[in-house]
């Protein structure tokens, strides 16, 4: 009886994220439903070290390897990712209402986000949910709530519209294992 309640209850899990990935490319903003912040856990692997807001997404930024090269990471090691829709230097985020739970802004904690890797130009905006929110060439970053562990890029390509952030601020459109990273 266990495993059959288990097993509904993972299935009901997977359900609720395609849900959320399907709403990601209906436009509007509206993206997500129950998806939940990503796990705010520590790593070595990111240049640099530094503190988390305490929110899950640590605004200072650094940079780490991957499956698609050196990526962006934010403090806690977790892969920072660009909204298609956003237009660089508009100070607005496009990712409102639920796509806030799948895509959680980077918070710039106080003052000027601190950065190590990264070429980039940092600023921040007022995000969607009144924090400030870090920028990169003038466009707001995020986490994605599907990546568990820092260097995960399970948000990579979703809906051809979520893409990792390269160092010097570039979108990375290589899917992970296509081969196409060469060791860059």
């Amino acid at each position: 009886m266990r495993t059959t309640r288990s097993r509904l209850a993972a299935l009901a899990a997977a359900a609720a994220l395609a849900t959320t990935l399907a709403a990601c490319g209906s436009g509007g903003g509206g993206y997500g439903g129950g998806a939940s912040t990503p796990t705010d856990t520590t790593t070595g692997s990111a240049t640099g070290s530094s503190s988390g807001d305490g929110s899950g997404s640590a605004g200072p930024l650094a940079t780490a390897d991957s499956d698609l090269g050196t990526i962006v990471v934010d403090g806690q090691g977790m892969t920072v990712y660009y909204y298609t829709p956003d237009e660089p230097g508009s100070g607005t985020s496009a990712c409102t209402g639920e796509c806030l739970a799948a895509w959680p802004p980077v918070h710039a904690g106080s003052g000027t986000p601190e950065v190590q890797g990264v070429t980039a130009e940092v600023g921040t905006i007022t995000g969607n949910d009144g924090e400030p929110q870090v920028t990169l060439d003038g466009r707001p970053v995020y986490l994605y709530a599907g990546d568990a562990a820092p260097g995960d890029v399970a948000g990579q390509g979703l809906q051809d519209i979520w893409w990792v952030v390269a160092p010097d601020g570039s979108e990375i459109t290589t899917m992970p294992g296509s081969g196409g990273g060469g060791g860059y």
